[in-house]
């Protein structure tokens, strides 16, 4: 007797690219704290971003005047082990202007978290940075 698996997971991932839904645009899950933040010259707003201690996150980033990058360490800025948990993390995150783009993550340790800019945007691209405070 053959499996249906093959064939449902064919079904949901034909839905899925149909519909335009990707990890990175699915709607976060009950209990995620949704902070939407703008990446312009030369800045994120807001920031810095503070959230509590086990606080499952999703920054919503959206390009608004170019094309930028964000990388956020998963180890806080004093050291240590890792304290933002991902479910998957690319390097870096390239955001097209006017596009938005999702990050998924669990505030897990406090300390403080810098981020940054990774894909050349003018001049001032290295000043592109921002925190995010985990608060216990």
């Amino acid at each position: 007797m053959r499996s249906l698996l093959p064939l449902s997971f064919l079904l949901t991932l034909t839905l899925c690219l149909a519909s335009g839904a990707s990890p990175r645009n699915a709607p976060p899950a009950e209990g995620t704290q949704v902070i939407n933040v703008t990446a312009k010259k030369y800045e994120f707003d807001p920031s810095p971003i503070r959230v509590k201690q086990g606080t499952r996150v999703q920054l919503k980033i959206t390009a608004s005047d170019h094309v930028h990058g964000f990388k956020i360490s998963d180890v806080p800025d004093s050291g240590g082990q890792p304290g933002l948990v991902f479910d998957s993390r690319p390097d870096c995150v390239r955001i097209e202007e006017g596009k938005t783009e999702t990050i998924e993550f669990l505030a897990k340790t406090p300390g403080t978290y810098s981020f940054r800019c990774c894909v050349h945007c003018g001049w001032r691209h290295r000043g592109m940075k921002g925190q995010l405070i985990v608060e216990p």
